[in-house]
């Protein structure tokens, strides 16, 4: 036990000294950052009493230094995670991260939890200094940091907007630290390794990423127009002809690429090179020699994005796309896509290995979101049977992918119908129930995609959908919650997945979010509110939770639709039930609902004169 103990204390010094020694944080998530840096710091004492005393420890103790060890070592490895890569996607991301300083901080408090300091040879100082700290966790524990309401706002208006507001980038500037040229460059040389790393997987938020670096440039450029020109002028004194980093180069042409592609190895080739390679009947990629599971070329529109940014920062001219050398193959209806790459694929998932399947189903995933024309072919050549059998797969990420490609394949209407007719919903449903979290996510979009079809609500509901999308909204992610709360509303235009979702117990989950104004998700729970309150158990099981007061604020304050549903709720409450009017008037509600009868939508008009009209009847039978 001694030695168990001596290697513990010297591996937690190491984690402690690993913490202390980080650098400021200079991202988003500085204040997370800090605050649990400044508490890791504190355990300093701790480790320096045990390791200095002689006294033998039981495995109680042990036990709990080792789940003191595994949090601190998350711990490092999130901090470390944070002042590294992407400012920008970190900003993006922002929800996530908190949840995972969330997390690791709850893993430190049970971690301290689990050790007897009665059984310590530790000092009274250092004893006090401990609680103080563990009071310290036990507070921050649930309690998610509260978000940047006006860097929320920003990067929310900086994609949606047409032309927006160049403040906008200037406060977003400020607020990532990117506020010089070379602060750009890093964040690009970041973004740039970031994407390699992945294998230049084309993700929507890359888009987001390039579009933001470009506008925070131009409001960088703008702000400081002779520091730009004179690192510039640096630039072009150091570097007249700029070199090409190497994964911008083509392998075979060792070129600036044009129109890079991947092909199945996860190798990216300027497309018309590599199109020669496989027209002369070559098998392999020329870069690792392996044998390519097929000659379907995805683009890389990231790393063409990050070329172009380059190119601009460095005076280059912008490659012009040469087009396609790509032999387009026209089958039915004339759709431009690879028929004999999608057979290949689909020869894989029917009789491949896992690790071929898993592949082929991935690249499916890919090609089925990249357009419509994919999605017509994938279908046509029998994609979907084979698909749907593999969300029952043992291997988490081959069913993520399945579910995924299904999900991109619903967007065709025609479809819809032939992913219901191969049996998918059962299995479909079941990887909501037990799949990963992205996996019970793109689930759950997949079957809000599918109820669009009226019959298939029905199919869905009897599936046992709805309890386990209802857990998905308690449990979600952002997303996630997002993803289940549009599923819901959706099957519940069906009278009977109304009754299915009550008695599955959805109001209180709905009323919870409703409570959260912070949480995002108060437009969602106030539409499936609505939905539910105009059956008779809805009305019931919403009356129960006590909603009015909720109610009345959301048509003083609300947006234009909340307000809208708010007052349906309200009038589905009170038409019938004396109780729930008088909770009403009581509240002063009349003011607001006249407001609404004036200012609102057309259905929040004619509902909030319904209930005023409830209102004067309750009154004139009380006077």
């Amino acid at each position: 036990m001694g030695h168990q103990k001596e290697a513990l204390i010297n591996q937690l010094t190491e984690l402690i000294d690993g913490v202390s020694g980080l650098p400021e944080c200079r991202t988003v998530s500085k204040r997370m950052y800090s605050n649990l840096v400044r508490r890791v710091k504190l355990l300093s004492p701790l480790i320096e009493d045990l390791k200095d005393s002689d006294v033998e420890v039981g495995d109680d103790v042990v036990n709990g230094l080792e789940l003191l060890r595994l949090s601190l070592n998350s711990a490092l490895e999130l901090l470390k995670s944070v002042n590294e890569g992407s400012k920008i996607l970190q900003a993006l991301q922002i929800d996530n991260i908190s949840l995972r300083f969330l997390n690791v901080t709850e893993q430190i408090e049970d971690a301290l939890s689990h050790i007897p300091y009665n059984k310590l040879d530790i000092s009274e100082e250092v004893r006090e200094q401990i609680e103080l700290v563990h009071a310290q966790f036990k507070r921050a524990k649930g309690k998610m940091e509260s978000p940047d309401v006006q860097l929320v706002r920003d990067l929310a208006m900086a994609q949606r907007e047409q032309d927006p507001d160049p403040m906008i980038f200037k406060r977003l500037s400020e607020k990532l630290h990117l506020r010089t040229i070379n602060d750009l460059k890093k964040e690009s040389l970041a973004i740039h390794d970031m994407v390699i790393s992945i294998g230049g997987d084309p993700e929507d938020c890359f888009e987001i990423i390039a579009f933001l670096l470009r506008k925070l440039k131009d409001c960088v450029m703008t702000e400081n127009p002779e520091m730009d020109a004179l690192e510039c002028d640096k630039t072009l004194i150091k570097h007249r002809s700029p070199v090409i980093p190497d994964d911008f180069r083509c392998p075979i042409s060792l070129e600036l690429m044009k129109d890079p592609v991947i092909v199945s190895t996860g190798q990216t080739y300027e497309r018309s090179c590599i199109q020669k390679w496989l027209d002369a009947g070559h098998k392999t990629c020329p870069k690792t020699q392996q044998t390519l599971l097929h000659t379907a070329l995805t683009p890389n529109y990231v790393l063409k994005s990050l070329i172009a940014l380059w190119c601009e920062n460095n005076g280059v001219e912008l490659p012009k796309n040469q087009g396609t050398c790509r032999n387009k193959r026209s089958g039915a209806g004339g759709s431009d896509c690879d028929r004999a790459a999608i057979n290949a694929l689909l020869t894989k998932l029917a009789n491949g290995n896992p690790e071929q399947q898993r592949a082929a189903a991935g690249e499916l995933r890919l090609l089925a979101k990249r357009n419509a024309d994919n999605r017509v072919c994938i279908a046509e050549a029998g994609a979907i049977p084979l698909l749907v059998e593999l969300l029952s797969s043992s291997d988490s990420r081959t069913q993520e992918h399945a579910v995924t490609a299904l999900l991109n394949l619903s967007i065709n209407e025609g479809n819809k119908g032939t992913i219901v007719n191969a049996g998918a919903i059962p299995d479909i449903v079941d990887v909501l129930r037990n799949g990963s979290m992205e996996a019970r996510e793109n689930a759950a979009a997949t079957l809000f995609s599918l109820s669009v079809v009226d019959e298939n609500k029905v199919a869905i509901g009897a599936a046992g959908a709805i309890p386990a999308l209802i857990d998905l909204l308690c449990v979600g992610t952002p997303r996630g919650k997002k993803d289940a709360a549009t599923a819901i509303f959706n099957l519940s235009i069906y009278q009977g997945n109304k009754v299915r979702a009550v008695r599955a117990g959805i109001v209180p989950p709905l009323m919870r979010l409703l409570k959260d104004p912070g949480g995002g998700m108060m437009d969602e729970a106030l539409a499936i509110l609505a939905i539910l309150a105009s059956h008779q158990e809805g009305k019931a099981a919403i009356s129960q939770s006590e909603p009015i007061p909720i109610l009345v604020e959301v048509i003083r304050t609300g947006s234009p639709r909340n307000r809208e549903n708010a007052a349906a709720i309200l009038w589905s409450l009170c038409t019938g039930d004396v109780q729930n009017l008088k909770v009403t008037r009581d509240l002063g509600a009349d003011e607001a609902l006249k407001e609404l009868s004036e200012n609102g939508t057309d259905r929040a008009k004619r509902k909030a004169g319904s209930v005023l009209e409830l209102l004067q009847q309750v009154d004139a039978v009380d006077s």
